[in-house]
């Protein structure tokens, strides 16, 4: 069995083939070539024989993965940051390093990440673009805002029909007016496509498969837990029953917080902020609807409050939990179970 190490960037591809030799591993060859020459690097991948092959998990490993997923024994997705020898070498190069990811993969030391599958892919590209989409919005409306500021003529429904009147009656200086009429262009393009993107992203639900209904079945009983942020949950998550624990689900949403232990004393850090971004904004958003909305999470959120005394460390306290609660609910496929009071709304 051959095992390529594979250092991919976006213009270059640089491989690195060792084989074992009794406690050893041995350089078999080395190549590099332009990220374009597709036909040159399946052909050199086909004369290989049995192989397997390791790469980093970068932002464009799968058209890599697609080009000789039928040729492998196994591939392997890399955790980057796990691989820390190669961030931190003093000696490092493209032949260093796709050499150690040869030898790391012989010897069965390559810590892995998550592959997403192809509809998982999709989905992220809808869900993250429209929250782009979105973030461009509020983007243009506050500079819009800031803008309009200048001339103490800021009002809160600014962007209703009666508000956008309110904008064209001001005297706003030629310069500023230029702008500000780019700026309303901007809006309605964006405005548009968001429409679009969120059209695309009904169409799509529609052709989940049966875990995917069951699951959007599962958090719609949540409340406050509307469809864009399912398609958060879904899409950054991926396949959840990869999860082993609420846990390692809070880690890869970065809501873990960090600890340090030296001579025998520990120390709690902030939360980590690894993994995805997507799902942690969402679940604070989230946090602060239900601590606004719900008397049973208002209680825990205050109560977060008291002991930790800080509002912002309290509701990241309840993002954290609110995610292993919808962990639980996908896992075990049960509704979102309310207080036993009455009703389980805010007071």
């Amino acid at each position: 069995m051959k095992y390529a190490g594979v250092d991919l960037h976006k213009k270059t591809i640089t491989v690195c083939v060792v084989v074992k030799e009794n406690e050893s591993r041995v350089v078999l060859v080395r190549r590099r070539f332009d990220c374009r020459e597709t036909e040159k690097i399946r052909a050199f991948f086909e004369q290989l024989g049995p192989f397997q092959v390791v790469v980093e998990a970068t932002a464009s490993y799968e058209w890599f993965f697609q080009l000789i997923e039928d040729l492998a024994d196994r591939l392997v997705l890399a955790h980057p940051k796990r691989l820390r020898i190669i961030a931190e070498s003093s000696h490092k190069t493209d032949r260093i390093d796709a050499q150690i990811l040869a030898e790391f993969l012989a010897m069965d030391f390559i810590p892995e990440a998550y592959r997403p599958s192809p509809r998982t892919r999709e989905h992220r590209t809808l869900t993250r673009h429209r929250h782009w989409l979105q973030g461009r919005i509020t983007s243009i409306k506050t500079k819009i805002r800031a803008k309009i500021a200048n001339y103490n003529a800021d009002i809160r429904h600014l962007f209703t029909q009666a508000g956008l009147a309110h904008l064209e009656s001001l005297a706003l200086s030629g310069a500023d007016r230029f702008e500000v009429k780019h700026l309303l262009t901007e809006l309605e393009l964006f405005q548009k496509q968001l429409k679009e993107a969120e059209a695309e992203l009904r169409e799509f639900a529609k052709t989940a498969p049966a875990a995917e209904r069951e699951a959007r079945a599962v958090l719609k009983t949540m409340p406050n837990l509307g469809p864009v942020t399912t398609d958060v949950v879904l899409s950054e998550l991926g396949d959840w029953r990869r999860f082993r624990s609420a846990k390692r689900v809070a880690s890869f949403a970065g809501l873990d917080p960090g600890y340090r232990e030296s001579a025998g004393k520990g120390k709690q850090l902030h939360i980590t902020k690894e993994g995805s971004k997507l799902l942690r904004w969402s679940m604070i958003e989230l946090a602060w609807r239900m601590t606004y909305k719900l008397a049973r999470w208002k209680k825990i959120f205050i109560q977060l409050c008291r002991k930790t005394g800080s509002r912002k460390k309290a509701i990241v306290a309840v993002a954290r939990r609110l995610l292993t609660v919808i962990f639980a609910m996908l896992r075990d496929g049960t509704a979102y179970q309310f207080a036993a009071t009455n009703a389980e709304t805010a007071a």
